[in-house]
């Protein structure tokens, strides 16, 4: 059968450079810090609930103990980085195809490159914030492992989850209108149900299983495994999570490409 994403994807290749820098650099266009402020921003928030979580509620993690609070920030850095990345394309998916309504209308464009776009954009962000988590890194333990460079094959399935979600929502918010309002509310409560700010190992035994049914919380769990821990990921959450990302990005894309057929009527 072929992955027909893929080749809509490979196809639009060019536009989605063009559109992705475009809306990267347009963000900060005008600003005095200009493309500073994807660093400032999310040092700032790294800042704030590090303060909260180490200091107020005095939280303290296994892994990096002997750092201090550095110890602390830098795992939670890693399981925000993976939690914007999905949040970041899933808040602005429900809004992509009615703030854009000349594309539907007036010209022949490819609709789903919308969608791309918004993941391109997020893994920007997400590479800048990598960068900072990196250096954080090198203060804390002298050293940045080896075990990072499996980081693309660990994000592989959040990406495709994230191109899945963006392309079913975007849909969804053309005839739904306050789907918008409801994954703004269903993001925050994720946001706490995700092992951003505590390792799944800190939760009782018997709710362990219920979180990993979050497929951030594995993920987030891998991305710390190889960047933080310095250990390989384990094989079984490559090769099942790759296959079920591809699987569900295809049949995501599927059902967007006929939805759209309506999208014309309706706006």
């Amino acid at each position: 059968m072929k992955v027909k994403f893929i080749a809509s994807l490979w196809s639009n290749r060019e536009l989605w450079w063009r559109l992705t820098e475009r809306e990267i650099l347009g963000r900060y266009r005008g600003s005095a810090l200009g493309i500073l402020w994807s660093f400032i921003t999310p040092l700032a928030m790294l800042a704030v609930y590090t303060f909260v979580f180490s200091q107020v509620f005095k939280a303290r993690w296994g892994t990096l103990e002997n750092a201090g609070p550095l110890g602390f920030a830098i795992n939670l850095f890693a399981g925000l980085i993976v939690f914007n990345v999905f949040s970041e394309c899933n808040s602005r998916a429900p809004n992509l195809i009615c703030s854009n309504p000349n594309y539907v209308k007036k010209v022949i464009f490819p609709l789903e490159t919308l969608g791309s776009v918004a993941v391109g954009n997020a893994g920007f962000h997400a590479l800048t914030s990598l960068s900072i988590l990196l250096v954080f890194e090198l203060i804390a333990m002298q050293r940045i492992p080896l075990t990072v460079c499996w980081l693309p094959l660990v994000w592989l399935p959040l990406i495709l989850l994230s191109l899945a979600g963006t392309w079913i929502l975007s849909a969804a918010g053309v005839f739904l209108r306050d789907i918008g309002q409801l994954i703004n509310v269903a993001l925050n409560m994720l946001m706490f149900l995700s092992p951003i700010f505590f390792p799944v190992s800190a939760l009782p035994e018997r709710w362990q299983p219920i979180l990993s049914l979050n497929p951030l919380a594995v993920i987030i769990e891998q991305t710390r495994r190889v960047t933080i821990q310095g250990l390989n990921p384990q094989p079984l959450y490559i090769v099942a999570g790759t296959m079920a990302g591809f699987a569900i990005c295809e049949i995501s894309f599927r059902i967007f490409q006929k939805s759209k057929r309506a999208f014309a009527d309706v706006l």
